[in-house]
Order: structure tokens, then sequence, then C-alpha cells
């Protein structure tokens, strides 16, 4: 039987990994083809218009990019047993979660791919020379990857990752791990038996770079455990199975995580936001480039700079809009998880200028601010 839908990604992708875990779970009629050089050239770039992964296409010749995106796309079609929680407080929190995966977690897992890679270069070089031109021996392949990877090397600094900052980087990391290990060894996943929309957007960078690469690989079994079997829980589950705990619990072992992310992602995220929206009084109606310079940020006990990503908006928003949509008792439950964990004060902060993507390119657009 022909598949409904194909994923174009890569096996050491970070987004191709949450979305990869996502349709397993989902138990779809799916492939995944390598995103080869073929590949790019003939469905990617003509129906993206960017070389970026992963990308879904559908039965019916339709295609969608991001990994958020796909997600939704894929539980309108597939609404049973979905990965967003329906009680305010959990979903909430996991929203929180992708949102902290997805862009804060991308610091950590390109430190510990990139910053090592003396002691990882035939894996990873091999890697990417194997997506490019998969028939190559694996010398060829090295060398091929020692070329196309420049580009990925080349952002560390831009994602703040310096000789200065590296400390902070690793020290934040490590207790991310000890939280997690004592997370997981009480539960499967974040929110209980069923993987939510948090789990998927922490195991992009947990699994194709933190927990795949050789380095950090060895760090995360050695060190935490019961993270690297919740990674392969990730990746292979048993379908639709399992549920969210019972009252919209929010689990005090997530309390730490979500304290870590309240004082290092969300100061950053809010000062995105007053750049997007001074951009756009300058260029009403522009398409937001997906960076605006850089501005300071903190990791752990250290500062850096770091560039501006445009993008944490779109994913905050997700977040923001939840949280403003509550009314009554969920609003006042959500009022006190927020204050425990030092994030009310952003969950309440005034977008002025809405962002929305638009289809067929990766820049984001102005869009209609919600009402309420």
């Amino acid at each position: 039987m022909a598949a409904d839908y194909i994923l174009y990604g890569a096996d050491h992708s970070l987004f191709t990994g949450k979305v990869r875990a996502y349709m397993r779970y989902k138990g779809l009629n799916w492939e995944e083809r390598p995103a080869s050089r073929d590949v790019y050239l003939d469905i990617i770039l003509p129906n993206i218009g960017a070389p970026i992964i992963p990308i879904l296409e559908t039965s019916d010749g339709q295609y969608v990019q991001d990994t958020t995106d796909i997600i939704d796309f894929l539980e309108d079609r597939h609404p049973d047993v979905s990965v967003y929680p329906e009680t305010p407080l959990q979903r909430l929190v996991a929203l929180l979660l992708e949102l902290y995966g997805d862009e804060w977690l991308m610091i950590p897992a390109m430190h510990y791919r990139w910053s090592v890679l003396d002691q990882q270069h035939d894996f990873v070089m091999s890697e990417f020379g194997r997506l490019s031109v998969p028939e190559a021996s694996i010398e060829e392949q090295i060398a091929i990857g020692e070329r196309v990877s420049k580009p990925f090397s080349a952002m560390l600094p831009n994602l703040g990752i310096t000789e200065d900052t590296i400390p902070g980087i690793e020290l934040t990391y490590l207790a991310l791990l000890d939280q997690l290990d004592q997370h997981f060894a009480q539960f499967d996943f974040l929110l209980g038996s069923r993987p939510s929309i948090g789990d998927y957007g922490l195991m992009g960078p947990l699994y194709a770079h933190l927990g795949r690469d050789p380095v950090p690989k060895a760090l995360m079994q050695k060190r935490a455990p019961n993270v690297y079997a919740w990674v392969e829980r990730m990746n292979g589950p048993l379908p639709l199975s399992g549920q969210f705990l019972a009252h919209d619990v929010i689990p005090d072992t997530l309390l730490p995580i979500l304290k870590t992310m309240c004082s290092d992602q969300l100061p950053d995220v809010l000062d995105v936001i007053e750049h997007n929206s001074a951009w756009l009084q300058e260029t009403p109606g522009g398409n937001i480039p997906r960076f605006l310079g850089q501005h300071q940020f903190t990791t752990g006990p250290v500062t850096g700079k770091r560039f501006i990503s445009s993008y944490a908006q779109w994913l905050f928003q997700r977040a923001w809009l939840h949280y403003q949509s509550l009314d009554g008792d969920a609003r006042v439950a959500a009022d006190t998880l927020l204050n425990s964990i030092g994030g009310r004060s952003a969950l309440n902060v005034t977008i002025h200028h809405w962002l929305e993507r638009r289809a067929g390119q990766l820049e984001l657009v102005e869009g209609q601010s919600p009402h309420f």
C-alpha cells in the first residue's frame, strides 16, 4: 500500500527527530526518505523554496514545512489520542516546553556536536556526507561532510557558543540532565504515560545531537540513563497509547526545568518581541528576517551575545495565546503555577505585533492579533 505521507529528513537532523517520533506514535501510514542532494534539487527547493528539512509530502501533493506546522497539520487529520493535553495547566506546560526544546536547547545541542568535533569527527562528517551522496565511499562521505557542514559549525558564535559561555552552557545542560533523569525515573513522559507536544519539543535536541552523537550520547547514558531510556521510548513508542496525568497535575519534578526556562529563555523571547515590533514599525507589511542582529542572553551564571531569532516569538505566541484564553479557576491555577516558576510577567506581556507563518516562505509576517 502506498504511503499516505513521506517525510524527507536525516538521521542527524534535530528537527527530523522531533517529527519522526511523533509520526511513529500516531501509527500513521508513512515512510521516511533521506534528503539527499537530488531530493533537495528535485523536491525540496521547487516546493519549499529553501534548503531546509524536514519536509512532509502528502499523497495528494501537499508539502508542509516546519515541525510545529507538520505536527498540527497531522493532528487535524488524525485527532485521536492528541499530543496536546486538553486540560489548561498541562497544555500550558507542554507548549512552554516545546518552545524550550525547539529554541533554547539548540544551544547545548550545537555545542556538544561542534565544540567537541575533534572527538567525533568521522561520525559527524560521515553523517553529513552520507545524506548528501549515499552511494559514495565512507572516505568520500567524510570529505563531502567536511564541506557541506561548514555552515552549521559556523553558527556557533551566532548561537552564543563561545569560550566565555561554554562553561555556563555545560553547567545548565548537566543540571537539566539531572532534573530530567529524576523526572523520568518516575514518569514515562513529561505529563504521564502519553507523550505531549512538550516531549516532541525536547526530543529534537535530546536525540539527534545529544542522544546520538558519540560524545554527548555517552554523557547522557552515564549521567542520565533515565533520559536515555526516554529517548528510546520516544523512538519506539506503542502507537496511540497512554494517558496524561489525571486532574491536570503538573509533576513537581518539572518545576526546576520550568524555572530555568523562565529565568534564561523568556527574557530572551521578550527582547525578541520588542525587536520584531520595532522592525515592523519601520517596515510595515514586510517579511521579518529570521535574524535581527544580536542581543545579550544569559545561560546559568554566564552572559553572552547571540542572534535575535524572530521565530522565537511565533512559538511563544502559542503558549501566550493559550494562557490568555483562560479564565476563572483555570486562570487562577495558571497564575499560581507561573508565579512559582517566575513566568507570570512574561505570559502577561502585551504583544503589539502578532506574527504568523505564510505558506511557501521561511520569513514571518505580521498577522491579525487575537481578540478576547
